[in-house]
């Protein structure tokens, strides 16, 4: 019997070797090549060919474009995330670490759609029927009548999808399905990746929607090709701790809607309960205010969020550590440069530690100023008003730059009943807003004198 012959596949890209290298030469990764065999293209050189469809050329401006209608969940804030609710003939990829929540959402959206009357559809791959009724026993889901599969292999959840016809289908998970067609084991690059094509050419053919659970790696990125998440509609991540009681979805690729667009879940006895005010869960309950404390509005998608930045300053050594949690470092250190050239804080025998309180990662640059006022508080030892906020981005040359849709922020921190605000003088209002001071500043140091004079 002639030997089967093997090839290496990249874990990142799914581009092949015929033999075994340290990094991936065409994408640089190192120690992504996995061994499995070469699929036979004999009897299986055709079988894409059912997936081609015919069309002829049309001008752009002849398509006729319709908004595409969405089914809301019964969860506001997975609505949120998802852009209105469940599109028809839309696939959504949802990965997270194991254990945080993943099955747990779906199967309680699943039984909402279905008490709405939508004919619904669970296939499980990673657990039997009888678990899953077992879940929705926990999570308080009585008498529901979701249709649920225990199958991982492809034809056979085809055809059931094809007979069946569900207006949203869950494949938990991708990388338990298999096809026929290839000899390679459930959960490879090949696997995935064709799994993957078929079950969305399937949902674009019968108009429904599918959601695929996903693993991640050990570093937090989806298992499998990146080739999966540009096949997908819908991207989103489930993050938080485990140990937590909270829960984020972000969504990181949406075609039908806003991306890094967040949900906000609490964990239950009876499952994930949408967080209707999330602002509460990014500030801490001071009694009064303490130094190395700034409140800063951020936006995370259409939603402004007020989060807590803390800052400790304290003696170091002959080389001062500087940590964030939540921040990107190495803005950090530009902005300890900052602050020291234009605002005459030297911080350079101090460790730095910078933390954003909840647990939440802060990634656009109008967190600046909110950091380098805390800096400067803690390093003092004197803390900022009460009731007092600030946003704007701080260049290399101490300006303070603009921070984009400065109103909403302001408007809801007002609503959450903030009076005082230090904010970029291009996002000061025209007209005032009720029960707020506001201070415009243009460059770093009038930053620091506000502050110095109100505190």
């Amino acid at each position: 019997m002639a030997k089967d012959k093997t090839i290496y596949t990249c874990n990142e890209c799914g581009g092949t070797s015929p033999k075994w290298l340290g990094k991936c030469p065409h994408c640089n990764a190192w120690n992504t090549l996995i061994e499995s065999v070469a699929s036979n293209d004999g009897p299986a050189k055709n079988r894409f060919a059912s997936l081609a469809k015919t069309a002829e050329v049309t001008v752009l401006s002849d398509i006729e474009a319709q908004d595409v209608e969405r089914t809301p969940t019964g969860h506001e804030e997975l609505d949120r995330v998802l852009g209105g609710g469940m599109v028809e003939g839309g696939v959504v990829l949802i990965g997270g670490d194991p254990g945080i929540g993943k099955s747990t959402l779906l199967l309680q959206a699943l039984d909402s759609l279905q008490r709405s009357g939508k004919n619904t559809l669970y296939v499980t791959g990673e657990e039997s029927g009888a678990q899953v009724a077992l879940r929705s026993r926990r999570l308080g889901l009585d008498h529901s009548q979701v249709k649920v599969l225990a199958e991982i292999q492809l034809e056979k959840i085809l055809a059931t999808l094809e007979a069946n016809r569900p207006d949203v289908a869950v494949i938990d998970s991708i990388q338990t399905v298999y096809s026929e067609q290839l000899t390679s084991a459930p959960g490879s690059v090949a696997q995935v990746r064709e799994c993957a094509a078929h079950l969305t050419r399937a949902a674009k053919a019968s108009g429904t929607a599918i959601v695929l659970v996903g693993h991640v790696t050990k570093e937090g990125a989806l298992a499998g090709p990146r080739v999966l998440e540009h096949m997908v509609d819908t991207v989103l991540y489930f993050e938080g701790d485990t140990h937590s009681q909270f829960r984020l979805v972000r969504a990181i690729k949406n075609r039908f809607g806003a991306v890094n667009e967040i949900g906000v879940f609490a964990m239950t006895e009876k499952g994930l309960k949408g967080v209707s005010n999330p602002s509460a869960i990014f500030l801490s309950q001071h009694a009064e205010p303490v130094p190395g404390s700034c409140v800063m509005v951020t936006l995370e998608g259409t939603r402004p969020l007020l989060v807590e930045i803390q800052a400790l300053v304290d003696m170091g050594g002959p080389s001062p550590r500087r940590l964030s949690v939540g921040l990107d470092k190495d803005r950090l250190a530009m902005l300890l440069a900052v602050l020291h050239r234009h605002a005459g804080v030297a911080c350079m025998d101090q460790d730095v530690f910078i933390n954003a309180v909840g647990g939440v990662r802060i990634g656009e640059p109008a967190a600046d100023l909110a950091v380098m006022l805390s800096i400067t508080s803690s390093l003092r030892g004197k803390p900022l008003p009460k009731g007092f906020i600030a946003f704007g981005e701080v260049g290399l040359a101490g300006e303070v730059r603009p921070a984009p849709r400065g109103q909403e922020r302001l408007k809801e921190a007002a609503k959450l009943g903030f009076t005082m605000a230090v904010v970029p003088k291009a996002n000061a209002p025209k007209k005032p807003i009720d029960g707020m001071t506001i201070h415009a500043v243009e460059r770093v140091e009038e930053a620091m004198n506000v502050v110095r004079d109100l505190t």
